[in-house]
């Protein structure tokens, strides 16, 4: 496999500052990155995303000029509420100063009046919310190609939730989309502040790859 894994902008060590991103700029980087891989290799093209990076993939694929595979490791299939749980880590962090209730009030006026919003460190643009709001996790139409959806969880048995069960069948409705759903026992590592492994949702994703050749 040749593998690229890119920082959008504003994000990791790419230029720009993530109060100026976009979501039309982070689907520009999908498209220079994919771009950048087809001079080097003629492999398929597997689009691989985490969390909210599963809407950026999705999105960024309909104006591809080829067909995509998609990984997606935990995916967030509705940004509005996506959106809703940095609401609540902004309520969360202003439960000492009695003002949590007024939160979500004030970030949408804020929003609305075209001002910036801060929560957990990150500067958000009225532009940015407004995309992730929009953002759905709907397949790409005529397209088709291979879906790998892995969720993570650490209670033995679980299943996937209904939103999620939902979201699969449109994609298997779509046509021409074959998917691979799975519940894979591990972590949430990307809410957690330290590092964590995720051991068998890597043994996971290798042994989808392995039955994709």
């Amino acid at each position: 496999y040749d593998v690229l894994q890119i920082d959008l902008l504003g994000c990791g060590d790419s230029s720009g500052d993530f109060a100026e991103a976009g979501w039309r700029d982070w689907q520009d980087d999908v498209h220079r990155a994919c771009r950048w891989l087809r001079t080097r290799s003629d492999a398929p093209l597997i689009l691989w995303g985490l969390r909210a990076g599963c809407l950026l993939a999705a999105s960024a694929a309909v104006t591809l000029k080829e067909a995509a595979n998609f990984i997606y490791w935990q995916p967030v299939v509705s940004g509005k509420q996506h959106w809703q749980q940095f609401i609540r880590l902004k309520m969360a962090s202003e439960l000492a100063s009695g003002l949590a209730k007024t939160v979500s009030e004030q970030l949408r006026r804020q929003l609305s009046n075209g001002q910036s919003v801060e929560i957990a460190g990150y500067t958000f643009s009225p532009a940015l919310v407004e995309s992730l709001e929009a953002a759905e996790l709907n397949p790409p139409i005529d397209l088709g190609g291979r879906v790998a959806w892995l969720e993570l969880s650490t209670r033995e048995g679980a299943s996937p939730s209904p939103v999620s069960r939902k979201c699969i069948g449109q994609w298997e409705a779509a046509g021409g989309y074959r998917l691979d759903a799975r519940m894979i026992h591990g972590p949430g590592f990307w809410q957690t502040s330290e590092i964590e492994d995720a051991p068998e949702l890597i043994e996971a994703t290798v042994a989808v790859l392995e039955s994709w050749q």
